[in-house]
């Protein structure tokens, strides 16, 4: 249904109504980026929220951790499940940064996450749409309501950033006469 929202109790909401909500948890979701970033981490942060309420939030540590599964999205469900002491997180939304990849998708179908938000579209290996669309599978058992492009550009530009500075700490630590010169006979 385009232009409108679900509550935690299922009642539409027109999409009027939750704009200004969606953006300031968007913003949350976005310091918790910043969080990653300052660790060296892809810069994508989560939050969890449970009738209005913020539950749990997360942030890419996958490298720091050791951990393939560590993504925001990964995290904050696993905090939210622990708060909630339920694995099912009926009722619950969750805003990300970027369009979630299929293991965060899925585990967002088993953990019955009612509505996504998220910001950046992920054209490599988004599953809301860009590369598959996990959440619109008639033939899986859970669904959930999607809304994507919540401040879109300021997640952009974010993960953007983050590139274009560990791209050039990479040329400053290589240097000029650092770089091997490859010649093909």
């Amino acid at each position: 249904m385009a232009g409108c929202g679900f509550s935690a109790d299922g009642v539409v909401v027109p999409e009027s109504d939750w704009d200004d909500r969606d953006a300031a948890l968007m913003r949350l979701a976005l310091d918790q980026a910043h969080n990653a970033w300052v660790l060296g981490e892809v810069p994508v942060g989560a939050v969890v929220v449970r009738e209005g309420v913020v539950i749990a939030t997360g942030f890419n540590q996958p490298v720091g951790s050791a951990d393939p599964t560590a993504h925001a999205e990964i995290r904050a469900l696993r905090a939210a499940a622990q708060i909630l002491g339920n694995y099912r997180l009926n009722h619950c939304a969750l805003y990300v940064t970027l369009e979630p990849c299929s293991m965060c998708a899925g585990a967002m179908l088993h953990a019955r996450i009612s509505h996504l938000v998220y910001g950046a579209a992920d054209p490599k290996t988004g599953a809301c749409g860009s590369v598959v669309d996990l959440f619109a599978e008639p033939r899986l058992n859970h669904h959930a309501s999607v809304r994507g492009g919540v401040m879109a550009d300021e997640c952009a530009r974010m993960l953007a950033d983050f590139f274009t500075e560990r791209r050039q700490r990479r040329r400053e630590q290589e240097g000029p006469g650092d770089v091997e010169e490859i010649v093909l006979e």
